[in-house]
């Protein structure tokens, strides 16, 4: 089973996002912020990382750099609903330090599910 960790200040949206995951058959941990997710990764490998780019203390951006220094072959899903600058904006920069798909918030479940096979099946 492949694993999928999920990091949101939002809680409830971690809590949606794990739920679609899990009921599509994936294994899903949960961080609500960019520490604990960071944490999480260290200790448990997983085979995606799906990050919140707008986050008190630790963006989004900053656990992609992070995460990317650790194993590059990382496979990361940058989403945002946007803020001063928009969601484009931030998702851009995601793209560029290293996510492999970026979705706007809010996020549909076919969107999501599509975004999770496609990082997944990549080599």
């Amino acid at each position: 089973m492949q694993s999928i960790l999920v990091i949101d200040d939002d809680k409830l949206m971690c809590l949606a996002l794990a739920r679609i995951l899990a009921s599509a058959g994936y294994s899903v941990a949960q961080a609500f912020n960019g520490d604990e997710g960071l944490q999480m990764y260290r200790s448990q490998k997983f085979d995606l990382v799906i990050t919140d780019l707008i986050m008190p203390d630790k963006e989004g951006i900053q656990i992609i750099r992070e995460l990317r220094k650790e194993d590059s072959q990382i496979r990361i899903i940058a989403m945002s609903a946007g803020g001063r600058g928009g969601a484009t904006d931030y998702l851009k920069w995601a793209r560029l330090m290293g996510a492999k798909q970026c979705l706007s918030k809010p996020i549909k479940r076919e969107d999501l599910l599509n975004a999770v096979t496609s990082v997944l099946d990549m080599p």
